[in-house]
């Protein structure tokens, strides 16, 4: 089934814009808590288990090759089960894997977990974005923003109760338990909605269609922004705790608020993003963001105290928080009748981003250069600047075939 083939009359669900982006943010908020759980846990699954540095490493680059993996399984789900069936089903797989990670007895058994939640959050990945920019195609204006902004207050939720865990010392079995328990629920609380069809809408079919080669071209742009965006929420998001613990000797308790802080940040950018966008412009909003990362993350390389650090981390947050839904904003309306399998390929660079600034942090971190690692990315902030132009609020030319209907109904 394509996310744009229109449903079939008397399914039995009930035709809700606003039900259906409800049921969407519930979604990208089960994803936010899920993958704060991870991350924010590294430093106390690493001491339980005694893991070795490298294979913490290694770890993190195997979760996001396996997301990478997911995100195809998740288009391939989405086209035969619907997209309701692969959300839930990769949010419940994500929930189940984060207990393992969290009672696994030995190094094999937490290996497996991780390369599952990897899998899983993958195939959510694609599936919730897929899905956000079907409804913002139903709104006829900016939206993807408040999505993300659920992702993020998911994050910050996640992280602080890693943080109250550690605090009551409690075993990170139990703490993972928990977050666990918070994604079902996340979960048991989504609903079927489908949009209403503002056209006649493309036949299944299209989805099926070759993107083409210009469309490639015009993806690159997009691209090369998401792999830079992920490098620095990698590398923030994935060693900001250890680095805390590490390089600035925080306590368990306090190593997860620079993550709480990088997601609040993003919670407070991702909230004002569609309005800045339909204020000044995608492109203004792009350039400043990118100046702020740049310069936040050179403050968290000098930072000389976990305060700093944690401020600087919400800063970068901040700033960061526009970028991934205007990228994938802007690429989704390329080819709207093909959304999912244009958002599958551009993973692609999100994933690459990841692994890059996940493998790099940790192997810099790893032989005590974590500061080299927040310092390298913020070059890369600027870089961001040449690629602004390409993020446009108007809809693809139907000359090349991008997109000559609207949006069909789907079911969330």
């Amino acid at each position: 089934m394509s996310l744009n083939a229109p449903a079939r009359p008397g399914a039995g669900h009930p035709v809700s814009r606003n039900g259906a982006r409800r049921g969407a943010t519930l979604a990208f908020a089960a994803q936010g808590v899920s993958v704060a759980a991870v991350y924010t846990t590294v430093p106390a699954v690493t001491e339980h288990l005694n893991l070795a540095p490298l294979l913490t490493t290694t770890l993190m680059v195997a979760v996001a090759l396996m997301a990478g993996g997911g995100s195809f399984l998740g288009l391939a789900a989405i086209r035969r089960a619907g997209p309701v069936a692969t959300i839930r089903g990769a949010v419940l797989t994500a929930a189940a894997t984060l207990v393992l990670i969290g009672w696994a007895p030995d190094e094999t058994t937490v290996i497996c977990a991780y390369i599952l939640f990897g899998l899983a959050v993958g195939a959510l990945d694609v599936g919730v974005n897929a899905r956000a920019a079907a409804i913002e195609r139903a709104y006829g204006r900016s939206i993807f923003g408040s999505f993300y902004m659920a992702w993020s207050v998911g994050g910050v939720v996640a992280a602080l109760l890693t943080a109250g865990a550690a605090r009551l010392e409690w075993p990170v079995a139990v703490g993972l338990s928990v977050q666990a328990c918070t994604v079902l629920l996340l979960a048991v609380c989504i609903r079927t909605h489908a949009l209403p069809s503002s056209s006649a809408g493309p036949p299944d079919t299209v989805a099926q269609l070759p993107l083409g080669r210009r469309l490639w071209t015009r993806l690159i742009p997009f691209g090369l922004v998401l792999l830079v965006v992920y490098v620095v929420d990698s590398t923030v998001s994935a060693w900001s705790a250890v680095y805390l613990r590490q390089t600035l000797a925080a306590s368990l308790t306090v190593a997860p608020l620079a993550y709480a802080a990088y997601q609040a940040g993003t919670v407070v950018g991702r909230a004002a993003t569609d309005r800045l966008v339909q204020r000044f412009g995608a492109v203004a909003v792009v350039r400043t963001a990118a100046l702020l990362v740049a310069g936040a993350l050179a403050g968290m390389a000098a930072a000389p105290s976990w305060p700093f650090a944690v401020l600087a981390a919400g800063a970068v947050g901040l700033g960061a928080s526009v970028l991934a839904p205007l990228c994938l904003a802007s690429a989704a309306r390329l080819r709207p009748a093909a959304s999912e399998a244009v958002l599958a390929r551009l993973n692609l660079f999100n994933y690459v981003g990841v692994i890059t600034g996940g493998a790099v942090s940790g192997l810099l971190g790893s032989t005590g250069q974590f500061r080299l690692a927040y310092a390298a990315p913020a070059a890369l902030a600027v870089l961001l600047l040449a690629a602004a132009r390409h993020f446009t609020q108007q809809p693809p030319d139907s000359a090349n075939g991008s997109c000559a209907v609207g949006p069909g109904t789907v079911a969330l």
